[in-house]
């Protein structure tokens, strides 16, 4: 892997935070349309309508006294995601894997008592982990089947993959792979790594923590050079097929791969971060420039864009 300096990022077309906010986002992202990725619950009513895979709801909690009847409502349930509707950054979610006998077991090992799986609910609903602090709802979804084909590359978290979509085009794509640090989630803000993904071939191409380039993952030791996603070209269609769900031209799709259902739409991000340029070693710009160029002549549906992204931005 190559250890890339600010010098040479620059030559490369790094897109720096004024541009990605004035530019991709404000000229591209109508505020009308926040709310279809800001708030969880609707971006899967909306994928849903859309004939667009995503992990099951298994309910929603509404309102405080719905509190008292999660240990009656998850009692067959042993396995599942608890997030915030309106959360941000990967804050609010608890992740359960199993159970023994009254307790949730996290990836980690920890438990989680019925008491504790409460006062979650309720810091949720009370708007902790919400943008601006507003009320919430909490969501329960099925937790998604870890896939044997990145197995060594996450520690305990189901990896996902952030696919950079511009006006319907997958531009960029990485991995984020859980560590013990991210507590089993997979987010670079909270000690996650980050794989930067061909979009020709699905391959990895260089790998990032804190910011700082690694080639090993620092829990379990796989050289991350080896990591391929399979079923590529599905993942980029949903994240391609996101821009008419959303109508948002600068989108983060977020896509992981369940062992039995294939590629499933977990979120959408209005304002993706840049931090996927490091990864992947290129920057935004070039890229962006050949969309604009190609959508002044050209229409396209989402498989033939998927069909330009894998020819023009390969590496």
């Amino acid at each position: 892997m190559l250890i890339t300096s600010p010098g040479r990022l620059r030559k490369r077309g790094i897109v720096g935070m004024n541009k990605r906010n004035v530019v991709y986002i404000g000229q591209n992202n109508k505020r009308k349309f926040y709310p279809r990725v800001d708030d969880k619950l609707i971006t899967k009513i909306l994928a849903e309508e859309a004939g667009i895979a995503v992990p099951r709801l298994i309910g929603v909690a509404r309102y405080q006294r719905h509190t008292k009847q999660l240990a009656e409502f998850l009692a067959q349930e042993k396995a599942f995601v608890i997030k915030p509707s309106k959360g941000s950054g990967g804050k609010g979610i608890l992740v359960i894997v199993g159970r023994d006998g009254n307790d949730y077991l996290k990836p980690s090992g920890s438990r989680v008592n019925d008491q504790a799986l409460r006062r979650h609910v309720s810091d949720i609903l009370s708007g902790l982990f919400s943008l601006g602090g507003r009320p919430d709802v909490a969501m329960i979804e099925e937790l998604v089947n870890f896939s044997d084909v990145f197995e060594g590359f996450s520690f305990e978290g189901v990896p996902d993959i952030r696919i950079i979509v511009y006006k319907g085009y997958p531009v960029m794509a990485m991995t984020r792979l859980s560590t013990r640090e991210s507590d089993g989630k997979a987010n670079l803000h909270q000690g996650a790594v980050g794989v930067g993904i061909d979009i020709g071939s699905g391959k990895a191409l260089n790998a990032v923590q804190h910011g700082q380039p690694v080639e090993i993952h620092p829990d379990t030791g796989r050289n991350l050079n080896e990591l391929e996603v399979p079923d590529w070209p599905v993942f980029l269609d949903l994240g391609a097929r996101s821009y008419e769900m959303s109508e948002l031209g600068y989108l983060g799709a977020d896509v992981v791969l369940d062992k039995f259902k294939g590629p499933l739409i977990l979120e959408l991000n209005a304002r993706p971060g840049l931090a996927i340029q490091v990864a992947n070693n290129h920057g935004l710009e070039s890229r962006v420039a050949r969309i604009e160029e190609e959508i002044r002549t050209c229409q396209r549906n989402p498989s033939e864009r998927v069909a330009f992204s894998m020819q023009h931005f390969a590496s």
